[in-house]
């Protein structure tokens, strides 16, 4: 007897399990992904503050240390796997009726299905991009680093991530990511009140509707608000700020020197370091980046 092809045997479990695994890929773009990527979002567009606000949030976060990748892939990575690996099997196995149909929620339904296309391609990117995927310092400086990823430092947040936003190709495509990933989560939350009975007579989904669509266009706001706030972010300047807190922070022993977690000589810095009580108090803290 030959045995069953691994393609075949997960799919077989997908369909054995199908609903457990339907309401598990609908709450993990609630919590933690979409909880996440919110949290995400807002504390990205505390850059609009100043580089003293978002390099404080930044530190908060990374303040975690060695066990900050171990709550990245817990409750971040993994989770967001799982969401993108079922909803292509759910889109593989779906069909659309546009064609016969050109309704709205049909219409919709496609649209959660190509932007959740867009949006797993553009967080593969964008951590690639920005962290490298992996922290590892072997992986870092002979594979990321050399292709021109790996751009962010967390002690240089504003001004890594200025610096990774020059020019017009990566803002455009952060926007059309951002924009993607906002859709996906916000009719991915009316899709979640249907699949676990929260709204299912027609004037609660029409209210639904509503909120939902108010919520995407704020978070959409959010998002792109945090993308101009990078684009407007003066790299001197914000370097300057940077580097008080860094000194200050290594002179009260509160971080141990780290170079690597630094940015490195993109250019000449003509503005003088400012006096840390000169630099801009940070917003509440309240998520990562």
């Amino acid at each position: 007897m030959t045995s069953a092809q691994p393609s075949s045997s997960i799919g077989s479990f997908l369909h054995r399990n199908e609903f457990l695994v339907r309401r598990l890929h609908s709450l993990s773009g609630l919590v933690p992904v979409g909880a996440y990527m919110t949290v995400h979002l807002v504390v990205n567009a505390s850059i609009l503050n100043g580089a003293g606000a978002f390099q404080k949030n930044v530190n908060a976060i990374h303040d975690l240390g060695a066990i900050l990748p171990v709550i990245e892939w817990t409750f971040i990575f993994l989770p967001i796997i799982f969401h993108a690996v079922v909803g292509i099997w759910i889109a593989a196995s779906g069909k659309s009726n546009t064609s016969q149909y050109s309704y709205t929620a049909n219409r919709r339904y496609s649209m959660q299905r190509l932007t959740g296309y867009l949006a797993f391609v553009f967080i593969f990117v964008h951590v690639f991009h920005l962290h490298g995927w992996f922290h590892a310092q072997w992986w870092l400086s002979n594979v990321a680093e050399p292709l021109g990823m790996a751009q962010f430092r967390p002690y240089s947040a504003a001004s890594t991530l200025a610096i990774a936003m020059t020019g017009v190709v990566w803002p455009i495509f952060y926007a059309a990511g951002v924009i993607a990933s906002c859709y996906h989560l916000a009719n991915g939350i009316w899709t979640a009140g249907i699949t676990w009975g929260v709204w299912l007579t027609p004037a609660a989904q029409k209210r639904a509707t509503a909120a939902c669509a108010v919520f995407g266009v704020a978070l959409t706001v959010v998002g792109l608000s945090a993308l101009g706030g990078v684009k407007a972010t003066n790299i001197e300047e914000a370097e300057a700020v940077e580097t008080a807190i860094y000194e200050s922070r290594v002179k009260s022993g509160e971080i141990k020197p780290n170079p690597h977690k630094r940015a490195g000589d993109h250019h000449e810095s003509k503005l003088p370091v400012p006096e840390i009580g000169q630099v801009i108090e940070a917003a509440p803290i309240s998520g990562n980046n």
